[in-house]
């Protein structure tokens, strides 16, 4: 057996609070301090004094990055954005697709199970697909290809996940739209519904959420806005202790004043932080696509011809900086928003998302800056 502990640092726990303890690890897992000292094999010992360690952060929410996007429908596409996420500390995804035609999602659901299947060490666990579209509103279609909208199909949706080999994890709607509420109420117990991309009132919002939604997608973005006389889709979701709000702190998408208001509307138990990344992710400025339109990006800016905002060139553990550093997010909250909350909303908190006995062994050793000096995937 590899045994492996790590002394000294701040440890992040469940609480999503961080302790000085030792993380204690055998092979791929992370065991207690018993099991530890009653094992044998050859250990390593990482001393992480004056550091921070965090589990791997799960980003369930963004399109891609060093030049590949999961909606180029490969075995290569996936493992490039795979591999670049576990060398940012992501170790664990869900990428999103796009509003494309039923073939183009089918070939991606394909990749999917395929690169799923092979279990690449180098690259960050695939945990399955974020479906974004095509079963949303025109008038709040955001960067999506309004030509590939169609109305919620249980059908459609049925033979996606059985290609995927069941990968499909979180599927977006818009509830006032042609039969959503009965593609929520027949599906939400098999995959995390989110409301996208819509013009839903106040009590729309409500009433997709008592029918088995159970999350916003990119809060604020491509949806009503909040106001004192129509609190909208962020109104009911605050409403609703069941339901979590997504949220991008790329410093772009979303004022760091309504950041730090949004925390305190929804606490720390039920924001995730997502990336929302495109291809152009950890490359330079230039034209890129997105779901098959151009996309135009400067600095931390991505946008479509019209000028439309269109996903960030960041990454998750980028994001836990800003909100950190730029936002006044205390990094407890965070590292909760961006690793447990995630990993819960999409049904893998049984593996990942901390740093508890019996999950895997993915660690981020973090410096007092927040700059990564250890990433450790499956205890390696």
């Amino acid at each position: 057996m590899a045994l492996r502990k790590i002394i000294n640092g701040l440890v992040f726990q469940e609480d999503g609070s961080f302790t000085p303890e030792t993380v204690y690890i055998c092979d791929e897992k992370i065991i207690s301090e018993e099991d530890y000292r009653s094992a044998s094999g050859e250990e390593t010992v990482t001393d992480a004094a004056g550091r921070y360690v965090i589990p791997g952060l799960t980003d369930i929410h963004f399109h891609g990055c060093m030049g590949s996007d999961c909606c180029d429908g490969t075995v290569d596409a996936l493992q490039t954005i795979a591999r670049y996420q576990l060398s940012q500390g992501v170790t664990s995804i869900t990428p999103a697709t796009m509003t494309m035609p039923e073939d183009v999602l089918a070939q991606i659901c394909r990749a999917a199970k395929d690169f799923h299947d092979m279990a690449d060490l180098n690259a960050a666990d695939f945990c399955g697909l974020y479906m974004e579209g095509p079963f949303i509103n025109a008038s709040k279609k955001g960067a999506q290809n309004e030509k590939y909208i169609i109305a919620a199909d249980t059908d459609m949706l049925n033979r996606l996940q059985d290609l995927s080999g069941n990968m499909l994890r979180t599927v977006v709607i818009a509830p006032e739209t042609e039969g959503a509420m009965d593609f929520i109420r027949e599906n939400s117990s098999r995959v995390n519904i989110s409301i996208a991309h819509t013009a839903a009132d106040y009590d729309m919002a409500k009433e997709a959420i008592a029918c088995g939604a159970s999350q916003l997608t990119h809060t604020y973005n491509a949806m009503p806005p909040f106001s004192h006389r129509a609190p909208g889709p962020i109104g009911a979701a605050a409403d609703d202790e069941t339901c979590r709000a997504e949220l991008i702190c790329d410093g772009i998408h979303v004022h760091p004043a309504v950041v730090r208001t949004t925390f305190k509307m929804f606490g720390d138990d039920r924001i995730i932080l997502i990336s929302d990344s495109m291809r152009a992710a950890g490359l330079a400025d230039g034209h890129y696509d997105l779901g098959g339109q151009n996309v135009i990006v400067k600095g931390n800016l991505a946008v479509l011809e019209d000028g439309t905002i269109a996903g960030s060139v960041t990454n998750l553990m980028n994001c836990v900086r800003t909100a950190v550093q730029d936002m006044g997010i205390p990094l407890a909250s965070a590292v909760k928003c961006a690793a447990v909350n995630p990993a819960k909303a999409v049904g893998i908190y049984g593996k990942y998302g901390s740093l508890t006995p019996g999950k895997y062994a993915n660690i981020v050793i973090l410096n007092k800056y927040l700059d990564i000096e250890t990433v450790i995937h499956h205890g390696i």
